[in-house]
């Protein structure tokens, strides 16, 4: 039996492995994982072992966010691989996917009022010059596609929906049903019967191979202000995952377009076709500005809406075709949890949900 095929609990998120993507959106080769990874069937694991939330629930000066908070939560403040969940090795110029579950946050929209209509934004870091004494607030929002930001050690890689589009919690909300039915897929061990969404990303072309790459990912998942009674003035809530990418020589070192992108490829070795035209634009979706009334301990850096991702042109050759990744063994792809969620593929305004809805299961 598929592990976690009926599993529904309070669940966050967090990045679960990368994947190396070929020029035909076809996953490739072996998965890697982030620092400091606790696999689902470890006895060990728990959602804690895994999530870095930032502001941290019960901080004295209430929800604002510190010069010092870390980027890294202290179990990957290291470039340090956990046994059995190793690096991934791609080549610079790479197209890898970085694939994470919905938890709910997608396909239960009403469970947490307030949130953006995209679910938040994904943001992707890069560096070949990380530190330990890393900070959210001297990355995020600062290093920039140019780099030209902050310390300028690092780049941003990518931008993009929470919601892929595609990705779905099997449930019994209509968003669920509609996804269930459109994006169907044979369950693995990977994802049980869920369905995980990703970050489709290029890795820089002039990466020096014989060395890792630091990623660092961050969702921005901000409460409105004046939505839920529970948190009148709204509230910031970021979750980051570390990891690095073992850069090989090989390949051609350029970025892959997505010009021959398969369709209709079996959806659990293939990217996101939306995603993955969009992959060497690190600035496609625009995030919502933080909630007004809360410090982040920085001036607010909101930046406006953007408008939807272009899609891509399928070719119907197979040119380039590679073996697709096979899905680990004994891997828990439970995807339960129960989020809050808006079906929006392109929307990134600040749009919110305002309402439960009936029938869907509300936060533990």
């Amino acid at each position: 039996m598929l592990l976690g095929l009926a599993t529904f609990a309070s669940a966050h998120t967090w990045i679960e492995q990368l994947t190396v993507i070929a020029p035909n959106g076809t996953f490739v080769g072996e998965p890697g994982f982030p620092r400091g990874n606790v696999l689902r069937t470890s006895p060990s694991f728990s959602d804690a072992a895994m999530t870095n939330l930032i502001p941290p629930d019960g901080r004295s000066t209430g929800n604002e966010i510190l010069s010092t908070d870390p980027m890294c939560m202290p179990s990957q403040q290291s470039q340090t691989q956990t046994a059995g969940s190793p690096r991934l090795q791609a080549a610079a110029g790479s197209a890898i996917a970085l694939r994470y579950q919905e938890n709910g946050h997608v396909t239960l929209p009403n469970n947490q009022p307030g949130k953006p209509a995209n679910r938040g934004t994904v943001f992707v870091y890069g560096t070949t010059q990380p530190s330990s004494s890393d900070t959210l607030l001297g990355i995020h929002r600062v290093w920039n596609a140019n780099q030209t930001g902050g310390d300028k050690r690092g780049v941003l890689l990518s931008s993009q929906n929470f919601d892929d589009g595609q990705c779905y919690q099997v449930n019994s909300s209509p968003i669920s049903a509609q996804r269930q039915a459109e994006f169907p897929h044979t369950p693995d061990a990977l994802m049980g019967i869920n369905m995980w969404c990703q970050q489709d990303i290029a890795l820089p072309a002039n990466a020096p191979s014989g060395q890792p790459y630091t990623l660092y990912w961050v969702w921005d998942w901000p409460t409105a202000p004046g939505i839920d009674p529970g948190v009148p003035n709204g509230k910031q809530e970021l979750y980051t995952t570390c990891m690095d990418v073992d850069i090989i020589s090989g390949g051609d070192d350029s970025n892959f377009a997505s010009s021959g992108f398969i369709a209709n490829q079996d959806l659990n070795y293939a990217a996101v076709p939306s995603e993955f035209a969009q992959i060497n634009n690190p600035t496609a979706v625009a995030a919502p500005s933080e909630p007004p009334d809360v410090s982040n301990g920085a001036p607010e850096t909101g930046v406006p809406p953007t408008s939807q991702p272009a899609q891509p042109t399928f070719g119907a050759s197979t040119q380039g075709t590679a073996t697709p990744q096979a899905a680990p063994t004994g891997f828990g792809g439970n995807g339960g949890g129960n989020g809050g969620g808006q079906f929006s593929q392109t929307q990134t305004t600040f749009a919110v949900v305002t309402s439960s809805a009936q029938g869907e299961q509300p936060l533990n």
